[in-house]
């Protein structure tokens, strides 16, 4: 079983640092924002390590110090200390307490991961070490079809990645393909003769290389059957045709687990740049939601203050869209960062009829988003 550390302290974005911290050791990171909450969760869990805030409201770190040691249960659990001071009387003070170590804000990353190695042992996560595959990076899609024109379709509606589309007409081939070339994902036609698709379903599904290798059947729309079907035999999914690409990369992206956020972040200018497209959707906003806490948490870490949201693709603004927006801006002002945001004329003007949007300062460009922000770019050379 993994270790579990304890971080107690009343500001979101240091309990956040904390956690991906120890995001690739196998360990569980549990909170409290107060001492009063994170007593309770001592009590509860048993931590094997606790970092403890000094300042907090309610019950502050040496109150919950003074309780731990007084219970015979919590006594031997070691702490270490955080605080925001660094002069010689705060730091003797916090040794004598009886802590572990201090660590001094602000910090990075490495620092707690080095001062709490030197009390627990922590080991990697077996998976979490291994490198995720980004959106861009090279991903190899075989098209099993007998119609060389649904594999050139797909050639082009993937066009705008770095995806590469292999195409094949026979299960034969395809079986050939994968002995020598095993690709991260496979669409077969289920229309092929023989019930060809279902033939290679079972043969990739027997080859010790290519088991766990998604396999999409590809159909028709209205042929309901051939959809029930596939998804009886344990196809990862169905995509019918006339394809829709934006569709089909989402789903591959799910099904390989692809890191995305790239599509809609970036840091710029010493701020984090959130763009949203112009074919901004339901689905969008689910994956842009899926990446931001986390995007947001590296940005603060990496000691940016600012946010760019930029909305000037869009032509429309809708529910969906105040939704993210509320919820970005939720997570500017629980971490401290500025924000601003750059909507289209349509937008700006759509979104004065909601309510929620009332305080939404938008302009029209990113020279004055980063105005308002007190960026000044370096004039062109």
């Amino acid at each position: 079983m993994g270790r579990k550390i304890l971080t107690v302290d009343d500001s979101k974005t240091i309990r956040l640092i904390v956690a991906k911290a120890f995001k690739t050791f196998d360990c569980e990171v549990l909170e409290g924002s107060n001492g009063v909450e994170g007593l309770a969760v001592a009590t509860r869990e048993k931590p094997d390590i606790i970092v403890l805030d000094f300042t907090m409201p309610i019950m502050d770190g040496l109150e919950m110090l003074s309780k731990l040691k007084a219970d015979p249960e919590l006594k031997s659990i070691p702490v270490i200390m955080l605080t925001a001071e660094a002069g010689r009387e705060q730091v003797l003070k916090i040794a004598k307490l009886g802590v572990r170590d201090y660590l001094i804000k602000p910090f990075k990353e490495e620092m707690i991961i080095e001062r709490v190695s030197r009390v627990i042992d922590l080991k990697p996560r077996g998976e979490a070490v291994a490198k995720v595959k980004q959106f861009d990076d090279i991903i190899r899609v075989l098209v099993v079809d007998d119609k060389p024109a649904i594999v050139d379709q797909i050639r082009t509606g993937l066009g705008d990645t770095k995806w590469k589309v292999d195409g094949v007409s026979a299960p034969g081939q395809a079986a050939d393909f994968c002995s020598q070339t095993v690709p991260d994902v496979v669409l077969a036609s289920l229309s092929l003769a023989n019930n060809g698709g279902y033939a290679l379903f079972q043969m990739l599904r027997s080859a010790s290389g290519t088991k766990s290798v998604p396999i999409f059947g590809l159909t028709v729309k209205t042929d309901t059957d051939q959809q029930t079907r596939a998804q009886q035999s344990g196809f990862t999914g169905v995509i019918t045709k006339p394809i829709d690409f934006d569709d089909l990369k989402t789903r591959i992206c799910r099904t390989l687990n692809l890191d995305t956020s790239l599509r809609y972040f970036m840091n710029k200018d010493g701020a984090l740049v959130m763009t949203l497209p112009g074919d901004f959707s339901q689905s969008v906003a689910n994956e842009v939601t899926m990446h931001l806490r986390n995007k947001i948490t590296l940005a603060v870490d990496a000691g940016i203050d600012k946010m760019v949201i930029d909305l000037s693709q869009l032509t429309k603004a809708d529910i969906t869209l105040i939704k993210l927006g509320l919820s970005t801006i939720q997570m500017c002002h629980e971490l401290e960062l500025k924000y601003s945001m750059i909507g289209s004329q349509a937008v700006c003007l759509e979104c004065k009829n909601y309510e929620e949007t009332k305080d939404w300062r938008l302009v029209t460009s990113y020279q004055d988003a980063l105005s308002q922000l007190g960026v000044k770019l370096a004039a062109a050379a």
